[in-house]
């Protein structure tokens, strides 16, 4: 009979390491194109000594017994080795359901599109009535997994509710992120509803200009990726120049990315590669991946300059951090916040003149377009958080449903959203509440960089400065305590609000 290993804290994190690195490693593979079939389950096997009860047992043991120090590194440790139990006994399951998603095909206009370029060429399809088409077609064959979805994420509840011993999944995320879930969705109810004028104002202008008069009153989502693009402007925002634009515009800030040997950039359009782009930081500070796929418009500087934030974070974090505040965070508030403050850049007008030759005038209607994306994207997270709130108060109940979904985000986007889109949209461990954390968080931000910057904060080597003292300490902080530094209240949304009314 053999017996489980079972590790001290300084080795269980040593191991921990090396486990996070192979999968981030092997996640990289499958996001970009480079393998078409996923293999974590394997990895998972190889390290099963890493989450067994008993090695969850001696953790809680050893943070029941330390100095005030150390409990919140061994903290992490234990909910990382929960999650990691949860996941080993689901990895096989999870590969079934990816692979499935990337053989998945879609047959439009006498093409077999995998599922993933299906919805990345959603965003440059110039015909309403062709994209429309595309975009119900790739929803039917994303909706056929729905059951798989639904089976697997029941049995995820299940499993962690267990490994916890907090069967409430709102209860058990609110303590784990440390704040009130339902105080945050009320603030940030608020500040939609207070926004909502001016944004029914730039929703009507721009999806006039972008989507044009054949629209829908209430157009489909299948046409926000488009939208996002601002791709009547891809005149402006050329696929071709958005390295070169973006690499400068950090450069003013102190950050030169193409002499940063830790940021490993993939900006290769592969037919496999994920449409959405990210940062897998697979063992941060030393191997940080940035991850795009260009498709011409705004958005692809947009997305650029939102990953090179977490890059940036991810790679300039204190080396000799325990890895667990180099790697593990409670959740992923704090790296969002340097996120958006990067992507904020792009909604300052003086950035538009300076880049793209534009006049004053121009400067600010093509920022303000940026506005109106963040005040839609603002408003469909804080629809999502509520939704997703119903969702696990009453999933003991009824098991998973998606009433409220279509309603609540379509009300707020004025974009259509169908019913069984709901399980495709929704990610783990409420990362909804953390966005909107991040958002208002960022707005403070700038608005503390603004007062002690000037309006040219955006290129300034201070601001740099200022970013890189903040990036050493890891995720260590949380999002509320980077607000009292900002000398804010954290569900203080007023900086945001104004960022995102019409100006």
């Amino acid at each position: 009979m053999t017996v489980a290993t079972v590790r001290k804290p300084a080795e269980y994190e040593e191991r921990l390491q090396r486990y996070i690195f192979e999968r981030s490693e092997e996640a990289r593979a499958v996001r970009v194109g480079e393998k078409e079939v996923s293999e974590q389950a394997e990895i998972v096997a190889r390290y099963a000594d890493l989450f067994s009860r008993d090695q969850l047992n001696a953790l809680q043991e050893a943070e029941s017994d330390a100095d005030v120090s150390e409990l919140e590194r061994l903290y992490r440790l234990r909910k990382t080795c929960e999650g990691g139990i949860v996941a080993a006994a689901l990895a096989e399951r999870q590969d079934e359901l990816e692979n499935a998603l990337l053989a998945a095909r879609v047959a439009f206009q006498g093409e077999e599109l995998p599922l993933r370029t299906a919805q990345a060429r959603l965003a440059v399809i110039g015909n309403y009535r062709e994209r429309d088409e595309l975009g119900t077609l790739q929803a039917d064959v994303s909706a056929d997994f729905n059951e798989d979805r639904l089976a697997l994420l029941r049995e995820s509840e299940e499993l962690e509710g267990d490994v916890s011993n907090e069967p409430d999944p709102v209860a058990r995320n609110e303590e784990e992120k440390g704040i009130s879930l339902h105080e945050l969705a009320g603030a940030l109810e608020e500040a939609s509803s207070r926004i909502e004028d001016d944004y029914a104002r730039m929703r009507d202008r721009w999806f006039e200009r972008l989507l044009g008069p054949e629209r829908e009153p209430v157009p489909s989502s299948f046409h926000m990726a488009y939208v996002r693009r601002l791709s009547p402007l891809e005149a402006t925002y050329t696929k071709e120049r958005a390295v070169e634009v973006c690499l400068d515009t950090l450069v003013q800030l102190g950050f030169d990315l193409s002499r940063e040997p830790n940021i490993h950039l993939d900006l290769e359009d592969r037919p496999q590669k994920s449409p959405r782009a990210c940062v897998i930081a697979s063992d941060p500070p030393t191997i940080v991946h940035l991850i795009t796929r260009a498709q011409g418009g705004l958005h692809d500087y947009q997305a650029f300059l939102h990953e090179a934030g977490h890059a940036l974070h991810y790679a300039g974090c204190e080396p000799s951090l325990p890895y667990t505040f180099r790697k593990l965070s409670r959740d992923h508030a704090l790296t969002e916040i340097y996120s958006y403050i990067c992507e904020a850049i792009s909604s300052e007008p003086g950035w538009h003149e300076r880049y793209f030759g534009l006049s004053p005038e121009q400067a600010e209607e093509n920022a303000q377009a940026t506005r109106f994306l963040e005040a839609l994207l603002f408003r469909r997270y804080t629809a999502k958080l509520q939704f997703e709130l119903e969702f696990w108060s009453r999933f003991a109940d009824d098991g998973g449903t998606p009433d409220g979904y279509s309603e609540r985000l379509t009300t707020a986007a004025g974009v259509f959203y169908r019913p069984d889109n709901y399980l495709a949209d929704m990610d783990g461990g409420f990362y909804s509440a953390d966005y909107l954390r991040a958002w208002i968080r960022s707005a403070q931000l700038r608005s503390h960089l603004v007062g002690e910057m000037g309006g040219e904060w955006w290129r300034s080597p201070q601001t740099g400065e200022l970013l890189r003292s903040l990036f050493r300490e890891g995720t260590r902080p949380s999002s509320e305590e980077m607000a009292e530094r900002l000398g804010f209240e954290p569900l203080d949304t007023r900086p945001l609000v104004d960022e995102l009314r019409v100006r």
